[in-house]
């Protein structure tokens, strides 16, 4: 698949690549795994860029592979080096002179390889940054390591980023301007299937369309054959984050896929209290979040824990619980039940793309849902607008003859008082809409 958007991203590096003609700059560039963050930065046109890999290697290995790299930036290191920091102090010192951007990829291995280094790095940077010419880019995947070695009080690299960048999911625009390149008669019930299955992940758009699957049928036999890469995806996902404990971590993310939404029932299956997971979950990893009632105090205990993350939601709710299926080779049968309860898997999903859409294309300062304890009213969409004191209220369907107009009104009337100076929009939603 080609490259497409990530304008902003570019825009950022192109301007901090300039500043940093006179002064080192950090920037701490983060996404989850697959997002495009290398391919970004591999298309990202500065005029010398070094580009590292951090592999898991021994540190004189690792140090071996950057020496010579560096001839590309014109830096000439005789003799083997026999430590990181060595390395770093000579790039750095190279970089009084001559203007470049490194950069640094999946940085947190470096605790992996000894986390000795990354105290080494801070050493250097404050020594030699004010006065080189150096744009000094760490990137990596694994959210909690990342904000372990740069948010961290007592970690060495505490405040030394000059900038951060969080690599996001394509928006719906994009996602459905890829649709169309690789299928123009694309419809929206191919459009929803590729939202469910990737959320516009770069890299699980890419496999699909890569592989010409552009129409739901065919999107879903490839996800479910025998030897797709979405079939182990997770797995390899999750044991990257959680490593030793990702068991826990595993069977509550199952939980929530699985409908349970609030944390008495998922510690009533777990047996045990489970709020420090959750809190991980969503505070550390953001594979979670806790979603409240549009109006609800930030205290209130009328909340649902859900995975807005669409492929691991996917994940969960079908690969984990139908493992023994993929282990005895029945991806027929995993199909079979992937179509059984996907029309109900979707809709949600259909509800969550137009909060996303609307969140991109309108002038919105806050937006969610709505429900109250009784669950007798419900409420997909509530997008405000507080500057222009407006409010859009939508009911999502699969079918726009579903819609009732009626009913939705009334629904609103038990949030009348919350709407009090607002300027109200009554919208019915569906798939002729995305």
């Amino acid at each position: 698949m080609k490259f497409y958007d990530r304008k902003n991203e570019i825009s950022i590096l192109s301007d901090l690549a300039n500043r940093t003609k006179n002064i080192g700059l950090l920037t701490v560039m983060i996404g989850r795994r697959r997002i495009g963050k290398t391919t970004l930065l591999t298309n990202y046109a500065d005029e010398n860029v070094l580009y590292l890999y951090v592999s898991k290697d021994n540190e004189r290995v690792l140090t071996a592979k950057f020496q010579e790299a560096a001839q590309g930036i014109g830096l000439q290191i005789f003799g083997k080096l026999e430590s990181f920091a060595h390395f770093f102090e000579l790039l750095m010192k190279y970089g009084v002179e001559h203007h470049f951007t490194v950069v640094f990829d999946e940085f947190q291995n470096f605790l992996s390889v000894n986390p000795a280094i990354i105290g080494h790095i801070q050493d250097i940077w404050d020594r030699y940054h004010n006065n080189c010419k150096v744009h000094f880019i760490a990137c990596g995947s694994v959210y909690s390591m990342m904000q372990r070695i740069f948010d961290s009080g007592n970690q060495p690299l505490y405040g030394r980023q000059d900038c951060r960048i969080v690599v996001k999911p394509f928006t719906t625009t994009v996602l459905k301007q890829i649709l169309a390149d690789y299928n123009p008669n694309f419809t929206s019930e191919d459009l929803l299937c590729l939202y469910t299955l990737t959320g516009g992940v770069a890299k699980y758009v890419a496999w699909l369309m890569d592989a010409n699957a552009t129409t739901q049928p065919t999107m879903i036999d490839f996800v479910t054959r025998s030897g797709s890469p979405f079939l182990s995806e997770g797995t390899e996902l999750i044991m990257s984050e959680f490593g030793r404990d990702y068991a826990n971590y595993l069977s509550i993310l199952q939980l929530i896929a699985s409908g349970y939404t609030t944390q008495s029932e998922i510690d009533s299956v777990i047996g045990k209290n489970t709020g420090a997971y959750l809190t991980n979950l969503s505070n550390q990893y953001s594979y979670i979040r806790r979603h409240q009632p549009m109006f609800s105090k930030p205290n209130s205990r009328n909340s649902r824990w859900t995975i807005d993350d669409c492929f691991l939601r996917f994940w969960f709710r079908f690969i984990v619980s139908n493992q023994a299926l993929v282990e005895m080779g029945r991806n027929d049968m995993l199909r079979e039940i992937l179509m059984r309860d996907y029309l109900q898997f979707s809709g949600l999903l259909l509800e969550q793309y137009f909060r996303q859409k609307i969140s991109e294309e309108q002038r919105v300062t806050k937006i969610g849902s709505y429900w109250d304890r009784r669950g007798e009213n419900e409420i997909d969409v509530i997008a405000l607008n507080s500057i222009d004191h407006t409010a859009t209220i939508a009911e999502v369907k699969r079918q726009s003859a579903r819609y009732d107009y009626n009913l939705l009104k009334n629904k609103v009337l038990s949030i009348k008082k919350q709407l009090s100076g607002y300027e109200i929009k009554l919208l019915g939603l569906s798939l002729e809409d995305m």
